[in-house]
């Protein structure tokens, strides 16, 4: 017997690994003899750096930038020497995660962080760059990012505005001449799972500001701005285009990276299951595990467990998930590829102790246990 365990991580529990160790456990229990592979998962948010660097030998690397807020801040990336890739979370460097209480105001935070980790990996000797984009705390357009990598936004008078949100109110105009030179050698591709333009009703600032601190009035004063900002970036790249799916993807950071940097915006699942080489290991595979923290409705909108599932079709294997939770609406999982799903937790408990390692790696495996035992039924 011959299975394969790819499970995302369970945020503030089981890394990708760490779960898919515990289920392939749970199965040897039952068929000691069999063949487990376990794959890292992620789907360009957290945990991407973790499961590249695992499933492609790489390196994880500290580097001190400027944070959200204009303190400095120490952000982990992945560097892959053999492909000079480099796998970055941007909010490792602007996350909304390090923006606290009252902190959270978009008029005042910067992507110029997300820059400075570029520029290190520059200097390091990456020219390909995978960029996961997800739980932002900006919604400065990029103009931060871009400003650390040399690119120039001035106000009327010619001098440089502020590295914050704010400074999109002072734009008055865009040089390329500052940039540098090697970007033109660089490769982005960016996960980006969501579809908003970067101006209007559906744009970054009606629907994600206000999670970031914005009132309404900021809303409508900083998608004025991001409207100008494209103005002014059709003026020095003629194929600007801000109706772009994923161009309002972390406050406008999709448009400047598709818009300046010719980066690529692409399902997450799909760059990781991609570059991951999944498939490779599919071969011959009586079974597939994937899973989550919760499976829910969402889960297949394209989200990771839903990847795996779509990749094991195409061979005709079937899919098992496991999750520290599942909803009503998790049904739909069935219809894209997941054949069975079950939630973990054996007992009433707090979610504290759920979650810790623990317990999560034991539920997993017991869990997993009864659920080969089944399996074995089947195949007698």
């Amino acid at each position: 017997m011959k299975a394969v365990f790819a499970i995302d991580s369970m945020k503030g529990s089981l890394s990708s690994v760490q779960g898919g160790s515990a289920a392939a456990e749970g199965l040897k229990r039952v068929f000691p003899d069999a063949e487990t592979i376990v794959r890292p998962l992620a789907d360009g948010g957290e945990g991407t750096v973790d499961a590249l660097v695992y499933a492609m030998d790489g390196e994880k690397h500290i580097v001190t930038v400027t944070g959200p807020h204009g303190r400095p801040v120490d952000c982990e990336y992945g560097i892959i020497d053999a492909t000079h890739t480099a796998v970055i979370e941007m909010s490792g460097a602007a996350g909304i995660t390090m923006v606290q209480g009252d902190e959270r105001n978009p008029l005042l935070t910067t992507t110029f962080g997300v820059g400075e980790v570029i520029k290190d990996a520059i200097e390091k000797g990456c020219r390909r760059f995978i960029v996961g984009i997800g739980g932002s705390a900006t919604n400065d357009g990029g103009i931060g990012m871009l400003q650390a990598l040399g690119f120039g936004f001035f106000d009327k008078d010619g001098n440089e505005i502020v590295h914050a949100g704010r400074g999109l109110g002072d734009l008055a105009s865009i040089s390329l001449d500052g940039a540098l030179p090697v970007l033109k050698e660089c490769e982005f591709r960016v996960a980006c799972d969501v579809n908003n333009p970067l101006c209007g009703d559906l744009g970054c600032s009606a629907i994600y500001g206000p999670q970031k601190g914005a009132t309404p009035e900021i809303v409508k004063t900083m998608d004025g701005w991001l409207g100008k900002y494209a103005e002014l970036a059709k003026a020095v790249i003629p194929e600007t285009d801000p109706e772009y799916p994923g161009a309002g993807a972390a406050g406008g950071l999709g448009f400047a990276f598709k818009t300046f940097l010719g980066g690529k915006l692409e399902s997450g699942i799909g760059i990781v299951l991609d570059e991951t080489k999944l498939e490779d290991f599919l071969e011959g595979a009586d079974i597939v595990v994937t899973g989550e923290g919760r499976l829910d409705g969402q889960t297949a909108m394209g989200k990771a467990p839903a990847g795996v599932a779509g990749l094991a079709k195409k061979f005709g294997i079937p899919v098992v998930a496991f999750a520290g939770g599942v909803t009503k609406d998790a049904t739909a999982c069935n219809g894209v590829g997941i054949d069975a799903f079950f939630p973990i937790l054996r007992g009433i408990c707090t979610l504290e102790e759920a979650m810790k390692i623990d317990n999560a790696y034991a539920n997993m495996a017991d869990t997993a246990e009864q659920v080969f035992r089944l399996f074995a039924i089947g195949r007698k």
